[in-house]
């Protein structure tokens, strides 16, 4: 039995260049996001904890319970 023989050509094409968009998946723009969410808490954890601190160095007590609020409000969320 012969084989067959295929035999392809292929066509410069001439037209306009079509730019695709590649869809990035869902699983990576999640993890991507819940990751930014982890950064972005922790930033903002430690930035109150760092004015809570310089509230109690300069014996501020008003700056220090207003800011203890914000904490015990941002960690319950």
């Amino acid at each position: 039995m012969k084989k067959e023989k295929v035999s392809i050509r292929y066509f410069r094409y001439t037209g306009e260049p079509i730019r695709a968009k590649r869809e990035i998946p869902f699983h990576i723009c999640l993890q991507a996001r819940l990751i930014l969410d982890a950064i972005c808490f922790e930033y903002n954890r430690a930035k109150l904890m760092e004015a809570i601190d310089r509230a109690l160095l300069e014996n501020d007590r008003q700056n220090f319970l207003q800011l203890c609020d914000a904490y015990r409000q941002y960690m319950w969320e």
